[in-house]
């Protein structure tokens, strides 16, 4: 028996067992298989070998299959996404097989395996939306799918084996470049012709429930699709260029297990007096860097940490990247909806109704949201929150520019931790490069970060206005270390490159 939970394949002795797979696919309904994710790997010593999910399906669901195979059963318990690519396979397979008898001349020969068989359908524009009409949110399921939908399916499905989190389909005069974000960087993984991509561009905008008829004006979208239990996020935005739309899609996967506070890579002289401040009543804690570098992981691994069920916790966020809820703590979300009037401020003015104890709210962007935040942190409640500056100092200047006052600043910010994320050296290859990290010599990422925590001697600067410069200076005489000094300490631990940390800090001081 294999553990709960592991991928294993079946064994070369078991797979060879090919009659087991035959008289799987001619006795059960390929719908029953995907249900209940049940697949056979073959017959040995006369019982049927099932792979099933943990939990297994019910004894009844067994009992059907056992009577439909006429043997009894073993089973082991797998992956239900191996389970069910390996349902696609020994369907495929039979469906291959009996199309290759008909081709040989097999006349009037059928099979239960043949029905399975497939159009490539119509990949023009005209038969686009035909195509899309039948098909399914399950991006390992192949059954009845035209080509342009499996080739979407296809991409998406690589892009999430990656890690990724875009996909780039950016035309140009004579092709379409298929490119994914993976830890930070864009890699160009393939290319389709222009035909191709107008009729790809229109599948993602019907997932997305676009207009596919209207390209010359941006859109936005959102889908959901499934990978076996797994459901991913889509988050779609078109633009037209010169040669055609431009398609992004973000890739939210909220099966994804969240970020233990340790995985973060903050080093102890951080992690320690950041905690600290993160359990205070109340205060602003703010967690600052450009978009991709890991702001809002933090703050959920911090709710992670500090969260017990005395405390009241509610977060508005736009978009909502993870269910804290499925992680086991007691959180309620929002998301934002400007068109139903829930923007940041105005989320913030109804959560101080709700009794709550923590509030994260998703990004400080304009006055008015920063205005509810220092309020909030004033009569008594712990805010968190991401801003987009270059450096830690530079948050507090940046409020100030937002209008609020700085002896209001002064008494309610608790500390700012700037970060960067940086790649790591691929340990397989030892950095050399090879098709797993795409030839980068680089794979993963780590957390690169500054503490700021306003003491007395930061408040008395903050509160007088005091230059950017000078607020650097205090911070550095409290113990801050910069980015930059960060940086060059994981170069000298030969977990990352010199060239990594000057592409990311690039900009700072």
């Amino acid at each position: 028996m294999t553990a709960p939970g592991t991928v294993d394949p079946p064994s070369v002795a078991t797979r060879s067992s090919s009659s087991g797979g035959r008289s799987f696919v001619g006795s059960v309904p390929r719908d029953f298989a995907r249900r209940h994710l049940i697949v056979s790997e073959g017959v040995e010593d006369g019982f049927e070998l099932v792979a099933v999910i943990d939990p297994p399906p019910p004894r009844e669901v067994l009992h059907n299959l056992s009577v439909r195979l006429q043997r009894p059963l073993r089973t082991r318990t797998a992956d239900g996404e191996w389970i069910a690519r390996e349902i696609d396979r020994v369907f495929e397979d039979a469906r291959r097989s009996a199309v290759t008898v008909a081709d040989e001349g097999s006349a009037g020969h059928t099979s239960r395996a043949g029905e399975l068989e497939t159009s490539d359908g119509d990949a023009s524009a005209d038969g686009v939306e035909a195509l899309l009409a039948a098909a399914d949110r399950d991006l390992l399921n192949i059954d009845g799918k035209g080509a342009v939908v499996r080739l979407v399916d296809a991409i998406l499905f690589e892009a999430l084996g990656r890690d990724a989190s875009d996909v780039h389909l950016q035309p140009f005069t004579d092709k379409c470049k298929v490119r994914y974000r993976i830890d930070g960087v864009l890699h160009d993984v393939r290319l389709i012709s222009p035909g191709l991509a107008l009729s790809v561009t229109s599948r993602v905008k019907v997932m997305g429930a676009m207009d596919i008829a209207e390209r010359r004006v941006a859109q936005d979208g959102r889908a959901t699709v499934t990978i076996g239990a797994r459901s991913i996020d889509l988050r779609i935005s078109t633009v037209p260029t010169s040669h055609g739309e431009r398609v992004v899609l973000r890739l939210l996967d909220h099966s994804r297990e969240l970020h233990d506070f340790e995985g973060l890579g903050m080093p102890p002289a951080v992690a320690t007096p950041f905690l600290e401040r993160a359990k205070h009543a109340n205060g602003i804690i703010l967690s600052t860097g450009p978009t991709g570098s890991g702001k809002t992981t933090t703050l959920y691994a911090t709710l992670k940490q500090i969260a017990t069920d005395e405390l009241n916790f509610v977060t508005i966020e736009d978009p909502i990247e993870y269910e804290l809820a499925s992680s086991g703590l007691s959180i309620s979300q929002v998301p934002v909806n400007p068109r139903k009037g829930m923007t940041f401020a105005s989320g913030l003015r109804s959560f101080l109704r709700q009794d709550p104890d923590v509030i994260l709210v998703g990004e400080i962007r304009d006055a008015e949201t920063a205005r509810m935040a220092i309020q909030a942190s004033e009569t008594g409640h712990l805010v968190l929150s991401t801003l987009h500056t270059n450096d830690a100092a530079s948050a507090v200047t940046r409020l100030v520019d937002l209008g609020i006052e700085p002896f209001l600043l002064a008494s309610t910010l608790s500390a700012v931790v700037a970060q960067r994320l940086v790649r790591l050296v691929h340990v397989a290859c030892e950095g050399r490069g090879c098709a797993e990290c795409l030839n980068s010599g680089l794979r993963g990422r780590t957390g690169v970060f500054e503490l700021l925590v306003v003491d007395e001697a930061l408040k008395h600067l903050i509160a007088r206005r005091a230059e950017l410069p000078e607020l650097r200076a205090a911070a550095r005489r409290n113990g801050m270390r910069t980015l930059h000094e960060e940086g060059e300490r994981l170069v000298r631990e030969g977990r990352t490159t010199n060239a990594e940390v000057s592409r990311v800090l690039l900009g700072t001081m």
